[in-house]
């Protein structure tokens, strides 16, 4: 019985999968290989990555005579796509690998007060001392906060986000100047909302100018009536 199982799993390993195929592979020399690459195959010990920039941006270089795919090419499958939460990275980041993830060290970041992990390996947090941007309350446990997306995910990916590199779009959705600690209420009453049809009932201004700065950064492109509203919102609450 256990010699079926083994043979089984061999057999299920040996056949390509979509997902293996589509990998890209940096050599332990530090080489981007691509499907299209003729050494794909044969690079055997590598560290694997969702496409090309990334890899790229993790220091790889390409192959010798090798021209990558034009940006506009590689995210043809994006653009025009529906939003869908994975276009910006599988959850939370865990970058360092240190098991916090970007909510945890956002916690902890963003805490007024001592923190209390979950168990000694400090991995979760279950209670702190946070002043919510949105109100002005103190919140004391962390089930009740959600970390905010200043600008939303699907509002970003509504206005170009479609166009980046998944790396780009990974480092915004985990980026610490797009994020708050908040009640998850307000959170959630927020959704994707732009500047237009949602501001926190406390500190609008910080909030409009947080919001702008984070859009300027990663070359969010708001539609011309909005460029139009936003301008008007900060000349109210900002003065």
């Amino acid at each position: 019985m256990r010699n079926a199982i083994a043979l089984s799993a061999l057999m299920v390993m040996c056949i390509p999968t979509t997902a293996n195929a589509s990998i890209v592979k940096k050599s332990k020399s530090g080489i981007c290989h691509s499907t299209e690459s003729s050494y794909y195959s044969r690079t055997k010990n590598f560290t694997s990555f969702s496409d090309l920039q990334s890899c790229l941006d993790s220091g790889g270089r390409l192959p010798k005579g090798f021209k990558a795919p034009s940006s506009s090419k590689q995210n043809s499958t994006m653009v025009g796509s529906k939003y869908k939460r994975s276009y910006f990275g599988h959850g939370w980041a865990d970058v360092d690998r240190d098991c916090q993830d970007s909510r945890v060290e956002t916690l902890i970041a963003q805490s007024v007060g001592p923190i209390r992990y979950k168990s000694s390996r400090q991995c979760k947090v279950e209670s702190g001392r946070w002043v919510s941007s949105f109100t002005g309350q103190t919140i004391y446990s962390a089930s009740k906060i959600d970390i905010d997306h200043v600008v939303p995910l699907k509002f970003a990916w509504e206005r170009g986000a479609g166009d980046w590199p998944q790396s780009k779009r990974e480092k915004f959705a985990n980026d610490p100047a797009n994020l708050l600690s908040v009640e998850a209420s307000l959170n959630r009453q927020k959704g994707a909302k732009g500047l237009s049809q949602w501001l926190p009932p406390s500190n609008q201004c910080q909030y409009i100018l947080r919001f702008t700065r984070v859009m300027k950064t990663y070359g969010v492109m708001l539609r011309s009536n909005e460029k139009r509203d936003y301008s008007k919102l900060r000349d109210r609450y900002c003065g």
